[in-house]
């Protein structure tokens, strides 16, 4: 179980173009990770809409945004355009990261259990360490409540 003041797992994952991006790249910079359940539902539209609605002032606040689900590239590039979202989204079919953040859980709907993506965003610091874990956020509330978190450091 990840917990604040450890290192944050890194990965590598294709984004909506197919280019590679590495965490440990983005060193240097705070990075607001956040981790959804699929392209084009209902919640995690707002909750990228959010984010992107807010991108410019993450990146005055020398922050990277970065989306994961475990969607294709494909369904990613169309719901990027669609949005116009401009932060990176991240492809994980295989749960390499999903399983690293221990974000792949038991979900409950209508009394059917199956397995899916916790809704979970991480701030990690420059230096790679996770400072904040929110889990189970608010969707249309978390882009907001996370810019006012980076602003406080």
């Amino acid at each position: 179980m990840l917990e604040e003041g450890m290192t944050a797992p890194d990965f590598t994952l294709p984004d909506k173009n197919g280019e590679m991006h590495t965490l440990s790249d983005y060193r240097g910079k705070r990075v607001v990770l956040y981790f959804y359940s699929r392209d084009n539902t209902a919640g995690c539209t707002k909750q990228a809409c959010g984010f992107g609605e807010l991108y410019p002032q993450f990146v005055e606040k020398g922050a990277e945004v970065i989306g994961i689900s475990k969607d294709s590239t494909a369904s990613h590039l169309r719901f990027a355009e669609k949005y116009e979202l401009p932060f990176v989204l991240l492809s994980d079919p295989e749960l390499k990261a999903i399983t690293a953040y221990d974000v792949w859980r038991e979900k409950k709907l209508y009394g059917k259990v199956s397995m899916g993506v916790e809704r979970t965003t991480f701030i990690i610091s420059e230096d790679g360490v996770i400072e904040k874990i929110f889990r189970k956020v608010k969707a249309a509330e978390n882009p907001g409540k996370m810019l006012a978190e980076v602003g406080e450091h």
